[in-house]
Formats: C-alpha cells, sequence, structure tokens
C-alpha cells in the first residue's frame, strides 16, 4: 500500500510511482528527487492548490505558516499569472531550501521569483490583491492567519488543523457539533461578518483526516458561483 498520507519521505525510490507526463506526476519525480517532503505534504499541497486555483487567479502568493514551501510553489506553476510568492514561516526547514533549489531547476521560470521568509507571522504586510494560503497551520495559527487577510481584504485559502478548544473559539456549538466543526463554522462566520463570501470544500480524506478547506474573498472580488475559471494541469514542460 502506497498511503498517501504517510510521513514518510519521498525518495529516488519513489520516482517510478509518478510516471505520467502530467504536471502533477513532474512535480512528484522532482519532490522525490529532492529527497527531503514527507509524503502527505506533496498530495495536500497538490489538493489545496488546484481547489484554490479554480476559484482565485493572479495575486502575489503568501503561503504562511509554510513549511517546506510547496505550496506557494504549486500556486505559480498552476497559474503563471501570480508574479511571485512568498513561503514564510517562524521556523523553515533546512531542507525547505534543498526543495526549492530542485523545484527550480525543474521550473526555471520559478527562479527569483519565490521567497523563503524566516519571520514571525505577526509581521507580514499583506495587501488586497495577495492570495493568502496555509495548509495545516496548527491551532490557532490558522485564525492569525485569516484575521492577517480579513485586515488586508485579501483572498484566503486555509486546511486548518490541531483545532485545540484552549486557543480557538467554538463557540456555544459544541452542544450540537464536535468541537473542530464548531471551531471552523465560527470561522466561516467571521469571513462572512467580515463581508466575505466563502466556499466549504473537502480535499481527500485519505491524504488527512483534517481535510476541510475554507476558502474566502471579499464580495465585491469572488469569482462568479456557475463559472470558477479552469486550472490546466496538463501543461507542457518548461525547458
Amino acid at each position: 500500500m502506497f498511503s498517501h498520507g504517510s510521513k514518510a519521505r519521498l525518495t529516488e525510490k519513489d520516482v517510478g510511482r509518478f510516471p505520467g507526463d502530467t504536471l502533477f506526476d513532474r512535480l512528484g519525480r522532482t519532490v522525490c528527487r529532492a529527497g527531503v517532503l514527507p509524503r502527505k505534504e506533496l498530495y495536500e499541497a497538490w489538493e489545496v492548490a488546484r481547489r484554490t486555483r479554480r476559484l482565485f487567479r493572479g495575486g502575489r502568493v503568501m503561503d504562511l505558516a509554510a513549511g517546506h514551501g510547496l505550496l506557494a510553489h504549486v500556486l505559480l506553476l498552476l497559474d503563471d499569472a501570480s508574479p511571485r510568492a512568498v513561503a514564510l514561516d517562524t521556523h523553515l526547514p533546512p531542507s525547505a531550501a534543498r526543495l526549492h533549489e530542485v523545484l527550480v531547476d525543474a521550473w526555471p521560470r520559478l527562479r527569483d521569483r519565490v521567497a523563503l521568509v524566516t519571520s514571525p507571522l505577526d509581521d507580514v504586510s499583506l495587501h488586497e490583491d495577495d492570495l493568502v494560503v496555509a495548509s495545516h497551520a496548527c491551532g490557532a495559527l490558522t485564525d492569525v492567519v485569516l484575521g492577517h487577510a480579513i485586515s488586508a481584504a485579501a483572498r484566503v485559502a486555509v486546511l486548518p488543523c490541531c483545532h485545540d478548544v484552549e486557543t480557538c473559539d467554538p463557540g456555544p456549538l459544541t452542544g450540537w457539533l464536535d468541537a473542530a466543526l464548531a471551531i471552523d463554522v465560527r470561522r466561516v462566520t467571521a469571513l462572512e461578518r467580515a463581508g466575505y463570501r466563502v466556499w466549504a470544500q473537502r480535499i481527500p480524506a485519505a491524504i488527512t483526516p483534517k481535510n476541510r478547506l475554507l476558502l474566502g474573498a471579499p464580495s465585491g472580488r469572488a469569482p462568479e458561483p456557475s463559472s470558477p475559471r479552469p486550472v490546466t494541469t496538463d501543461v507542457a514542460p518548461c525547458r
């Protein structure tokens, strides 16, 4: 069994599991050559990125609590209209630089367009044209990301995890809902109160049980519900 939710690292031995010429398969082979990324992070980043790009195009990508920063890179690969991306975390793993190196080698158009930044999230400066994303920002970090996005009136996509009732807000809903779901419902409510249109989606549970994807855009800049813009994933190599 090749579990998509495994935390085992992808290595050169796994290259053969990605035999096709789709963007995802080429991404998989590239990540395997880096030899530093847990398997589940590849699948999480891909599923979050492609759902996000179906709704939100263009803008500077701000990947907060970014970890290895793969999500930032994939969002640029899926939509070249974004001029650049910032992958920011308080402690970027040393292997993030190795992953960035192999991705730039495979897709030279990413060169000088993705910045790996070590900084507190409270120091981040956002603009209304940004696309703010966070995949598994732990506990209340998701709320910090949402708060920054709302303050800037920026589009946002988060995949929450580690729903801690001590640091997150379940409100009065725990009598009806489990605490984690109650916390995410409150997040939807906060976005709507801030004038956002919200989309509640899921990525496959086989990748992670914490699979609720929350997307929001200020109502005046939200895409039409009946015509989400397609994302082309089977693109020619950039070399």
